[in-house]
């Protein structure tokens, strides 16, 4: 059983719901109408809102919501993070009819996109529970509150990467603006701050004690991710320092990265699930084999060893944290009738009972994986065969490998890389939510960022050690080593994509490597709204402020480009 963060708040710690950082601190003085709700909350229940933030829409389970929207998966801060980061790149694709979708794959937001008012409000929401937390409980357990300070930290890190210049405050006040250098200097002061009084760096499974929980190596990552970024955010490079907080991880934390596939014999079931048998009456058995990279996105990824892998999980349950905006929508999202994640359970498309026919691979995603564009028409778990490369989570039955269409789904490859099914061809905990956890930080991004450092640090090319970080990657992967030669930092920005596509950074990385917004010559489908690609402005690599919190508080001034 999983070890769950027991995600709950009381009723006086709810009435700190708004849409924003913004909301004056007067707005927070009131008086409950029922006379049975207390003022007084829990401090415990606090804390861990403050993570439910990340995984969770509302307090209720599926279907609550703590901000106001016409659907509650909609305000799930890994699907607007993963929307925002993905549909705006040269990997995912959609068609759906909902607000701000197609503004995502045409890179045409503006300042009232709703789904971005998402993000940006479920982040600043998440902040100010954060900072009611370190304000009245800071003394509670100095290892708790280092904690939320990280995940406070890690809020802010999100929320000026997508938005460059946002509201501040660490007290429930109207915030003041901040520029992205300040925003780093501050996060970068506030993580080594807290670092002594977070938990040692230890990998765990679910059955351990503060899984799901973040300690020092989450901390090392997030500092790794502001110095790997800093050119972009700072104008000045710390690629040597982010370097350094990889090898931290990768050297001197026993996370570890998943290298060894599941195979496991597992019961043979006729048409109605029942054990088959022999002539003895034995239960005649088959064998199931998972790779070890396929094994970070199924359902019982938090108690296999791929767990150990996991530096910031974000936990799901399916019956005891239901949610549509975490797990549930990646892989909901991305499936559709005769889409198949498992080799050997065809009972359902991805393990639960959602497929909604939305997300799936532009051609660029997929060329990187079929340079000739010869993959074979198949399920992905034959797909990735084909490829020589276990990554290549790919659907290409009945789909084709051009997104022409955005509207049609199966214009563009279908992405099986997230599902609910177990290794061990048991049943889940719930027929429709999900049990996989989303790996926030895990440890293969140390293995690439010291690759990129290596490479930008020697002329643009990777020395040995640089080298046997993407080897051992490929190891994992089944996919060729390199034994010659490095790897160019242009092979880096296509292993970023191989190893984390869908994974909610892919817009991150195009940024720092020049090839986003701007004048640029990469390409993909659809980029700037034509098939073949065109250029959009530079000042589409940060996210416009939302109009409703540039109404509400006049500290704030909108990004430049934006009306």
């Amino acid at each position: 059983m999983k070890h769950l963060i027991k995600y709950t708040i009381s009723a006086a710690a709810a009435l700190l719901l708004s849409t924003g950082l913004s909301s004056c601190v007067g707005d927070l003085d009131v008086t409950p109408r029922d006379p049975n709700i207390s003022l007084e909350y829990d401090a415990e229940g606090l804390f861990n809102k403050c993570y439910s933030v990340f995984g969770l829409e509302g307090n209720g389970g599926g279907g609550s919501m703590d901000i106001d929207a016409s659907d509650a998966g909609f305000t799930g801060l890994v699907r607007q993070m993963w929307n925002s980061n993905e549909l705006c790149t040269d990997e995912a694709i959609c068609g759906w009819g909902d607000d701000g979708i197609s503004s995502f794959v045409y890179n045409t937001y503006d300042q009232n996109h709703n789904m971005l008012a998402m993000y940006y409000n479920r982040l600043t929401l998440g902040i100010n529970f954060c900072n009611q937390y370190i304000n009245q409980q800071a003394d509670y357990n100095k290892t708790m509150t280092a904690e939320i300070r990280l995940l406070r930290s890690i809020m802010y890190y999100l929320l000026t990467d997508a938005f460059g210049n946002p509201p501040f405050a660490t007290e429930l006040v109207t915030p003041k603006q901040r520029n992205r250098a300040e925003m780093m200097k501050w996060i970068e002061d506030e993580v080594n701050d807290l670092l002594s009084d977070l938990r040692e760096p230890k990998a765990k499974k679910s059955s351990d004690i503060a899984y799901g929980r973040v300690d020092k190596a989450a901390a090392y990552m997030l500092l790794m991710r502001i110095y790997l970024n800093s050119e972009v955010y700072t104008g000045t490079a710390r690629y040597d320092e982010a370097a350094q907080m990889a090898r931290k991880v990768i050297n001197e934390t026993d996370y570890r990265l998943n290298m060894n596939p599941s195979v496991k014999q597992v019961p043979k079931k006729d048409a109605n699930g029942q054990p088959l048998k022999d002539e003895d009456g034995n239960v005649i058995t088959e064998t199931w084999t998972y790779s070890a990279y396929q094994m970070l996105f199924m359902g019982d990824n938090g108690e296999t060893e791929a767990a150990y892998e996991a530096i910031f999980p974000i936990l799901a349950d399916g019956q005891k944290t239901q949610q549509w905006g975490c797990s549930q929508f990646l892989m909901a999202s991305t499936y559709a009738d005769g889409m198949f994640a498992s080799k050997y359970d065809h009972t359902s498309t991805n393990g639960t009972a959602e497929a909604w026919s939305g997300n799936r691979a532009r051609y660029d995603l997929a060329h990187k994986f079929f340079p000739q564009d010869n993959a074979p028409s198949g399920q992905a778990y034959d797909v990735a065969v084909a490829a020589k490369d276990d990554r290549a989570l790919l659907c290409t039955e009945d789909h084709t490998m051009h997104a022409t269409n955005p509207s049609e789904f199966k214009s563009g490859y279908g992405v099986a890389k997230f599902n609910n099914f177990r290794t061990d061809g048991s049943a889940s905990s719930h027929s429709t939510f999900a049990d996989t956890d989303f790996f926030f930080f895990r440890l293969a991004e140390c293995y690439l960022t010291l690759a990129e450092c290596d490479a930008r640090l020697h002329g643009g090319t990777t020395t040995t050690e640089g080298t046997n970080a993407i080897n051992t990657l490929h190891r994992r992967a089944n996919a060729t080593e390199r034994t010659s030669g490095g790897y160019t930092l242009r092979d880096i920005l296509d292993e970023w994509s191989k190893e984390f596509y869908f994974e909610g950074r892919r817009r991150v990385d195009l940024i720092r490597y020049g090839y986003f917004g701007g004048d640029n010559d990469y390409m993909w489908e659809w980029k700037g709204g034509a098939l073949e690609g065109r250029q959009f402005g530079a000042y589409r690599n940060i996210f416009p402020l939302p109009s409703d919190d540039l109404t509400a508080n006049k500290n704030l001034k909108q990004n430049d480009g934006y009306k």
